[in-house]
């Protein structure tokens, strides 16, 4: 009769450990769906495109890089102390303007000579949202320069300047980081 008298209390932890890994669990699902995935635009592509063709864009960039060379030209430059953390050597940061921007960018083949007839075009780009990417396509060849005009920044942080640039069966690409200042 004594252990009729007995409780056990396993059934409740067993309720308790359930309820905690549900709780867990929604609490999991919920912080993940507030935080936006972005997809990359490496290579100005999406980036399940350039996943599959990265072989054929890794080929062509090589092409473009033994034959020519991608300058942004006529660009004010912010100098940034190096980071004493990081080996790596980063790139000063363009200047963008509050409002109308203009880029300037020459081709140039080994010989030095200009490059006139490419088809170009240039993305400007946050570095972790495509929410307000802009898109200039064809761009022309003026004044010894392919020029994008009328670019209007109005938000101010990090910025990405990707050119793609193709000659022949070559493509090339250009990704400088560009900063607005508030």
């Amino acid at each position: 009769m004594a252990n009729s008298a007995k409780k056990t209390y396993w059934p409740h932890m067993i309720f308790g450990f359930l309820l905690i890994a549900i709780m867990l669990g929604y609490w999991t699902i919920k912080s993940a769906i507030s935080l936006p995935v972005q997809e990359s635009n490496d290579f100005m592509l999406k980036y399940q495109i350039a996943d599959m063709n990265i072989n054929e864009i890794m080929e062509k960039k090589i092409a473009f890089d033994n034959q020519y060379r991608i300058e942004l030209v006529d660009a004010q430059t912010i100098v940034m102390k190096d980071n004493v953390n990081s080996k790596v050597k980063q790139r000063d940061p363009v200047k963008l303007t509050h409002g109308e921007n203009e880029f300037h960018y020459i081709i140039i083949d080994k010989n030095g000579n200009m490059v006139k007839d490419a088809n170009v075009t240039f993305l400007l780009t946050r570095p972790h949202t495509q929410a307000n990417d802009k898109v200039v396509d064809n761009i022309s060849f003026e004044n010894t320069v392919y020029t994008i005009k009328e670019v209007n920044i109005t938000q101010p942080g990090r910025y990405t300047l990707e050119l793609r640039a193709k000659v022949g069966e070559g493509i090339g690409y250009s990704q400088i980081p560009a900063y607005l200042q508030p």
